[in-house]
């Protein structure tokens, strides 16, 4: 199922006083260390996550994976996509650096996903209601918008 085609769930979006080419490393970086927490792996098994593991180059490119996603689209300063699928739900998670201004940028944080049948209305209901999941995302923008502001990008 391409990825515009799953229904849209939610969108985040911050600015960031940096151009999307500094903010590029720090939002790979943050993405893949935010997915490879300890216990992720474990998580990505226990649902039956089609890409349960860290794979492929880094810095990600279209095809690297970590616990629940593989990369789906990488353009360097301009979107990462990344998709996933397991036992509940299939998603994508798509990240967009859109200019907002001299030395500005907008990352924005779209969620999409279907959560088939019984058991994933049960499982869209405890993300959705937890709160985790807005939690989640919107830590990631803050920490890619304070590291692209204050520190020389990932890997310097």
């Amino acid at each position: 199922m391409p990825i515009d085609s799953l229904p849209h769930l939610d969108e985040h979006a911050t600015l960031i006083a940096a151009d999307a080419d500094r903010i590029w490393p720090h939002l790979t970086d943050v993405v893949e260390r935010s997915f490879s927490r300890i216990g992720m792996t474990e998580y990505a098994r226990l649902v039956s996550a089609t890409d349960p593991v860290r794979s492929g180059p880094r810095p990600l490119v279209e095809g690297s994976t970590f616990p629940g996603f593989r990369v789906a689209a990488a353009i360097p300063g301009q979107e990462l996509a990344l998709r996933g699928s397991h036992r509940f739900s299939t998603y994508a998670l798509i990240f967009r650096l859109e200019p907002a201004g001299p030395g500005r940028s907008r990352l924005r944080a779209e969620t999409r996903a279907t959560f088939p049948g019984f058991a994933g209305g049960l499982y869209r209901q405890i993300l959705l209601t937890s709160g985790g999941h807005v939690i989640g995302v919107r830590r990631m923008l803050a920490t890619v918008r304070r590291r692209s502001e204050q520190g020389p990008p990932a890997g310097s």
